[in-house]
């Protein structure tokens, strides 16, 4: 009680996350009377990033990092313009389109928004869409950036979880692809509604250069998940591929990146990892008090006399989960909760772990996206003005298919693990 009471006053003064668990287990190894707990506290700690899964997180940072300072995500938008921006409403489809293909490069929400909106938000408003749309769909665009391979979260989850980071990246495919298509169908039918703008019509000489110019860029995301898929390389090994594949293209075919720009984005991906990497580490500490606790079955106990099958078990998870995710970051949450829900969700009710996976990731990212935080909408409003509370209410129509998704994750296993067999 007294490690819960510690905990919950050092988050609410605003102590860093990775700091609240460290200190939180140690508050409950001295509450515990039990100092030879202490002994174990450094390997536990070590022990959270003992992992070579967890290496593919700075290289998956890193290809983002080398996209961004190569111009491969300008081409890209302009790619997704070539297909669908002659649609009523195409800069709206090109929007999310666009996020679909920096997400298979990219892996990170809140990256990926700061990125688009810088790019999306301009142009959309010169074409007469709304500043507050233009930047809340831009951050339910990002929403794709943790589901849609590689994904930061994924390879934490995998590690947390004990299961094959390639699994988990291939079972984000399918539902990535199914919430695109169920923004688009938001799009077109917002697009009747408000009269949205058609895109600039391009003649097929235009679309052709275009594709072609942008093409290349497509080899990024193919070398990832296809290496995968394919079983070439491990994830670890397709993210360093990635990097160098992304290098190239960025030197030799867009010309915008300079080996002397690298120590650069080293440093950021470096800094940037060291943050994810310590979230881990403290993690496992944290997981490690709750489980000498026996924490998760006291939960278990409790979920049990709520939820009396998978289907309501999954159902009250998504609402534990899109709660927590409203107030705490997605790789934070994934840490604290899955250690806990878990052991509960597969040797109680049978579930697949990677379905499980797949579901609470999408869950902490929706999260992202709702009050009281919604630190995507802060990104978003950080970079274009907009009022994030205003952007929730105008793009609520997205919020409520990202839920339906949620539910089909939840009743559909097939959805999450076709790909798998």
């Amino acid at each position: 009680m007294i490690a819960s009471a510690g905990f919950m006053l050092m988050m609410l003064v605003g102590v860093p996350i990775g700091l609240c668990l460290c200190l939180g287990a140690v508050l409950y190894i001295a509450a515990s009377g039990n100092p030879i707990l202490y002994q174990n506290y450094p390997l536990q700690l070590f022990g959270g990033v003992d992992s070579y899964g967890l290496i593919a997180i700075p290289l998956f940072i890193l290809i983002g990092e080398i996209m961004n300072g190569g111009g491969i995500t300008r081409r890209i938008v302009e790619l997704a313009m070539a297909f669908v921006g002659a649609l009523r409403g195409g800069l709206a489809y090109v929007n999310i389109l666009a996020n679909m293909f920096v997400a298979s490069i990219l892996g990170s929400a809140t990256a990926q928004v700061a990125i688009m909106a810088q790019i999306m938000v301009p142009e959309m408003e010169k074409k007469g869409y709304d500043k507050t749309f233009a930047a809340g769909l831009t951050a339910y665009g990002g929403m794709l950036g943790p589901i849609i391979p590689p994904s930061v979260m994924f390879v934490v989850y995998s590690v947390l979880a004990q299961v094959s980071v390639s699994d988990m990246l291939v079972a984000g495919i399918l539902p990535g692809l199914i919430l695109t298509s169920l923004f688009f169908m938001v799009i077109a039918a917002m697009g009747f509604v408000y009269n949205y703008p058609p895109g600039d019509r391009r003649t097929l000489r235009e679309r052709v250069r275009t594709v072609l110019g942008a093409a290349p860029t497509l080899l990024i995301p193919v070398v990832i998940v296809g290496s995968i898929l394919g079983g070439l390389a491990n994830p670890t090994e397709s993210a360093a591929i990635g990097s160098v594949a992304a290098a190239l293209i960025g030197r030799y075919w867009t010309r915008e990146f300079a080996f002397s720009s690298l120590p650069r984005m080293l440093l950021r991906a470096g800094i940037y990892s060291a943050i994810v990497l310590f979230l881990v580490a403290a993690a496992a500490v944290f997981s490690w008090v709750l489980i000498y606790g026996k924490v998760p079955q006291s939960v278990a106990a409790w979920i049990q006399t709520v939820a009396k099958d998978p289907v309501s078990f999954m159902l009250l998870t998504n609402v534990i989960l899109l709660v927590i995710g409203t107030v705490i970051d997605g790789i934070p949450g994934l840490i604290m909760t899955v250690p806990i829900l878990l052991p509960i969700a597969t040797e109680i009710y049978g579930i697949d772990p990677r379905q499980f996976g797949v579901v609470v990731v999408v869950n902490l990212v929706l999260g992202l996206l709702s009050p009281p935080v919604g630190l995507c909408f802060f990104v978003a409003a950080a970079v274009t003005g907009a009022k994030p509370g205003r952007m929730f209410l105008v793009t609520l129509p997205f919020f409520i298919v990202a839920c339906i998704l949620l539910v089909l994750l939840s009743l559909f296993p097939s959805l999450s693990l076709a790909l798998l067999k």
